[in-house]
């Protein structure tokens, strides 16, 4: 349906629905559920330069309005991804794929999104920049300007495609953050991760989740992310991404209001696997309520608004 097409970094999408990373897998499991070409992309797993098994169990934990995970970016390694995963895609999924990229060093992000950048399937490099840097005492690189810089910077020498750069909400100010991967090269952004979070069991007086502290998504964060995207939006010059708690077509509608291109759909997923679907079929009805005749024309809505 035309009405609900965007361009995502000069690629159109016929929607601007995108289940997010680590909650949607490889595309092929949810294709045995429904035609996930309905989708206007997707993330695929979290991938790094080798295979890593996670973190111990229990790596999850549920909250009233969202969870608690610490899967430890479990994937099979870039090459296993390559070799195998993307081929079953391929016979699934007919769009161009977003490869969500992780890495412990600079050097293991450049090393990782070069391969991938070579892969015909893939249409976009989304970085999260929220791994420990081990050369930088295990802070996260999405906490400081400096280091997201440095990757965007390292990923962009070595790659032709749009690099996204998807950052964490746990910073004291994220717009600075984003400006300095907009400044080093990035092609868009995509906000928020996940937040910070723990859960205790009262009963055996211990964290419920083995790693003690996870990351905290769903409909809770949804308000925080909705400022986030506003703040960024409103600060560069390019696309954003809009995630974090979003369940239903109204949720799209505000976060594209907020400044958002696309929007990403991730714990709802884990709840209902058809969501993304769904939110796709009523986004129509949604947009009748609101006198929105085309979904790009809303992009930034509030910005807008405001400078009137």
């Amino acid at each position: 349906m035309e009405r609900l097409k965007v361009s995502l970094c000069g690629i159109e999408l016929d929607n601007p629905v995108i289940p997010a990373s680590g909650t949607f897998g490889y595309g092929y499991e949810f294709a045995e559920l429904y035609d996930i070409n309905c989708l206007g992309t997707f993330s695929f797993k979290g991938t790094t330069k080798d295979p890593r098994f996670g973190n111990p169990t229990p790596r999850i934990a549920e909250c009233s309005s969202g969870m608690i995970n610490a899967v430890g970016l479990q994937n099979p390694g870039v090459d296993k991804v390559i070799s195998h995963e993307l081929p079953l895609l391929k016979g699934c999924f007919h769009k161009p794929v977003m490869a969500n990229v992780s890495g412990f060093s600079v050097e293991d992000y450049a090393y990782t999104c070069e391969k991938l950048d070579a892969e015909p399937q893939v249409g976009w490099l989304e970085v999260n920049v929220s791994c420990p840097n081990v050369h930088g005492g295990g802070m996260s690189f999405g906490t400081s300007p400096e280091a997201a810089a440095q990757v965007t910077r390292a990923v962009k020498a070595v790659t032709t495609k749009p690099v996204i750069i998807k950052l964490s909400p746990n910073v004291t100010d994220i717009v600075s953050i984003a400006k300095a991967c907009e400044d080093a090269g990035a092609d868009g952004i995509s906000l928020i991760n996940t937040m910070l979070g723990m859960r205790i069991d009262i009963a055996r007086r211990r964290p419920v989740i083995a790693n003690t502290m996870g990351g905290f998504s769903g409909s809770a964060i949804f308000p925080v992310a909705v400022r986030m995207v506003y703040q960024v939006a409103n600060a560069v010059k390019i696309p954003v991404i809009g995630m974090g708690g979003v369940s239903s077509a109204e949720d799209v509608i505000e976060m594209m209001l907020a400044g958002a291109t696309a929007v990403e759909v991730g714990a709802a997923n884990l709840v209902d696997p058809f969501v993304c679907r769904d939110i796709i079929r009523d986004l129509p009805g949604v947009m009748d309520k609101y006198k929105i005749n085309n979904l790009k024309d809303i992009i930034g809505g509030v910005q807008l608004w405001e400078k009137m």
